[in-house]
């Protein structure tokens, strides 16, 4: 059984290697149509390109695709949210600064508002001396340091002159120089009481 003839080749083995090339062309084309409808489907959603560009290589085998890499979108639509992602993330950090969202109805609000505009809500109180308003887990006024009543917790009383109170035993141990003054201090006071003593008091003198 003879195999039909390519290119006029009579010779079977040449005409089975030419229909085995021709078949790898044919299947390298169809792949290369498939993979420009593939890749035209990641980087874009018109309908159109995608149609064009997969015509295109039908059309044309391998120039409609290499036409088409060419010219195609260089990102990929994931690449293009991930990046519009990212952009409105950092917005957002950006706005959060200056505002933040309502906990009764996450709308917007700033951080000086004392009620949400949109549910008219009250978000915080004011300081009752100075009159800025007060983050609900605050427990002073950082403004003007004022307590702020039920909430600042009650500080406890540090005893007064507590570095200047003398230790119980006199506070001489550590201090030589007062040490030396105490004693002299004694000698004197010793000497000054048998100066004052009356004579009378003098032990008598032995009479034989």
């Amino acid at each position: 059984m003879t195999t039909p003839a390519i290119f006029g080749i009579t010779n079977n083995t040449l005409n089975t290697v030419a229909q085995l090339v021709l078949l790898g062309i044919v299947v390298m084309w169809l792949a290369l149509v498939w993979y420009t409808f593939a890749d035209a489907r990641r980087r874009t959603d018109d309908g159109l390109l995608i149609a064009s560009a997969t015509l295109a290589a039908i059309i044309f085998p391998f120039l409609g695709t290499i036409v088409y890499m060419i010219v195609r979108p260089p990102e990929y639509l994931e690449d293009v949210k991930e990046r519009d992602l990212e952009m409105q993330a950092a917005e957002a950090r950006l706005l959060s600064a200056d505002y933040q969202l309502c906990p009764h109805c996450d709308a917007p609000a700033g951080r000086d508002f004392l009620r949400c505009p949109h549910c008219m809500r009250k978000l915080r109180d004011t300081c009752g001396t100075c009159a800025k308003p007060l983050d609900p887990d605050w427990l002073l006024c950082p403004y003007c340091e004022a307590e702020i009543p039920g909430v600042t917790p009650a500080r406890r009383r540090r005893r007064r002159d507590e570095d200047s109170e003398a230790p119980p035993d006199g506070g001489f141990e550590d201090d030589p120089a007062a040490l030396d003054e105490s004693a002299a201090g004694d000698h004197t006071l010793v000497a000054h009481e048998h100066d004052d003593a009356p004579w009378h008091e003098a032990p008598p003198s032995t009479q034989h």
